[in-house]
């Protein structure tokens, strides 16, 4: 019953994100995300990704593994889209 319980919750966690980074590839708009938040959160899932592992909880690898590279492919976007947009800001 746990891992089953544990399994919705990892889904629907990661599941969240999927929205925003099909949006952000969508309209490539990124000036509501916050690069700290998402930084700071990335490395928690990084953490939490690797405590699954040493415990060898699927639910738990699994979904992090998955949130990471969604709120890292995230970070990448919002790196990208703020550069172009700096290059062709003259001020």
């Amino acid at each position: 019953m746990e891992t089953l319980i544990g399994s919705i919750a990892a889904i629907l966690t990661t599941a969240a994100f999927l929205p925003q980074t099909l949006h952000i590839i969508r309209t490539r708009q990124t000036a509501g995300i916050s690069m700290v938040m998402y930084c700071i959160f990335a490395a928690g899932v990084c953490l939490w990704m690797v405590y699954g592992v040493m415990i060898m909880s699927w639910p738990v690898i699994i979904s992090n593994t998955l949130t990471l590279m969604f709120s890292l492919t995230i970070i990448a976007l919002k790196w990208r889209f703020q550069i172009k947009r700096d290059n062709r800001d003259p001020a």
